[in-house]
C-alpha cells in the first residue's frame, strides 16, 4: 500500500508540474514565466540556465538507461522504479522553474491578433499531442501507475506489447513532436526562451538516439520498425501497418516526460 500511495503521489505531482510548465512556457499565471524581464546580468543568467538544462538532461537520460535501472532497483522496490524516475524528473523541473533566470532581449514579438491566435493554437495543440501520445500507448504504465497497481494486487509486472497505433505509424516519436511544438510555438521569443528551446531540442535529438540504441540492442526487431517509420517528420505517403514483433518496453517513450 505504501508503494501504491508513493506511485499515486508521484503521478499527482507530475500533473501539477506539467500544469505549471504550461504556464511557464506560455507566459501566463506563474510568477516567473520563461519570457519575464531580466533580473541578473546576462552571462550569469546564461550559465545558470544552461546548468539547469544540463541537470535535467542528465537526470532524465541516466535514470532511463537499463544499467542504471538494474543498479537502482537494488535500492528502491522494482515496482516503484518508474514512479521514482517520474518523481526525480519532477524535482529536476521544479529546480529549473525555481532558479531559471529570464534574460530579456526580445528576438521576436508577434503583435498581429491572427498571428498570436495561430501560435497559441499551435502551442495548445502541442500539449494535446503530448497527452494523446501517452494514451495511445499506455498513459498509466508510462507514469508508473500500472506498476504500483499490479504490485498492490500482488501481480507480477509484465511489459506491454509493442503496438503501433495511428500516430506511431506516421512517426516513431509523436510525443517529442508535441514537446517541440510547445517549445517553439510562441508569439514572444526572448533570448531565455531561445536558450530553452535550443537546449531542449538538442536534448530530444540526443535522447532519441540513446533510447533507440537501447531498444535495438535488447530488441533487434525494433530495427525494422525504425527502418520503416520516420523519426519525427511524417512521410507524405501514407504509412503501411508495421508487422514487426513487439520489443519489450518500446512503449515507454517519454519526458516529461519521455526517456
Amino acid at each position: 500500500m505504501l508503494v501504491f500511495a508513493y506511485g499515486v503521489a508521484s503521478y499527482l505531482l507530475t500533473l501539477g508540474v506539467l500544469a505549471y510548465m504550461a504556464g511557464f512556457l506560455g507566459n501566463f499565471i506563474v510568477p516567473k514565466p520563461l519570457d519575464a524581464a531580466a533580473q541578473i546580468p546576462f552571462w550569469p543568467a546564461l550559465l545558470t540556465n544552461c546548468g539547469l538544462l544540463l541537470l535535467f538532461s542528465i537526470q532524465h537520460s541516466v535514470m532511463a538507461r537499463p544499467g542504471f535501472k538494474t543498479w537502482w532497483t537494488r535500492i528502491v522496490p522494482a515496482a516503484a522504479e518508474r514512479s521514482t524516475y517520474v518523481l526525480f524528473s519532477c524535482l529536476a523541473l521544479i529546480a529549473l522553474f525555481a532558479f531559471w533566470q529570464p534574460m530579456g532581449v526580445t528576438i521576436w514579438r508577434v503583435e498581429n491578433a491572427t498571428g498570436k491566435s495561430l501560435l497559441y493554437t499551435l502551442y495548445a495543440a502541442g500539449w494535446f499531442v503530448i497527452f494523446a501520445a501517452t494514451f495511445y500507448i499506455n498513459h498509466f504504465d508510462l507514469f508508473g501507475l500500472r506498476q504500483v497497481w499490479l504490485h498492490l494486487r500482488g501481480k507480477e509486472y509484465t511489459a506491454l506489447n509493442f503496438v503501433t497505433p495511428a500516430p506511431y505509424r506516421a512517426v516513431r516519436h509523436p510525443l517529442y513532436i508535441g514537446w517541440l511544438m510547445t517549445f517553439w510555438a510562441t508569439p514572444t521569443m526572448t533570448i531565455a526562451h531561445l536558450v530553452f528551446a535550443l537546449g531542449t531540442t538538442a536534448y530530444i535529438l540526443i535522447a532519441i538516439r540513446l533510447e533507440e540504441r537501447d531498444l535495438v540492442k535488447f530488441h533487434p526487431e525494433y530495427e525494422e520498425y525504425r527502418r520503416k517509420v520516420p523519426m519525427l517528420i511524417p512521410r507524405l505517403k501514407s504509412a503501411r501497418p508495421i508487422s514487426v514483433q513487439p520489443p519489450r518496453g518500446a512503449s515507454k517513450k517519454i519526458v516529461m516526460a519521455a526517456q
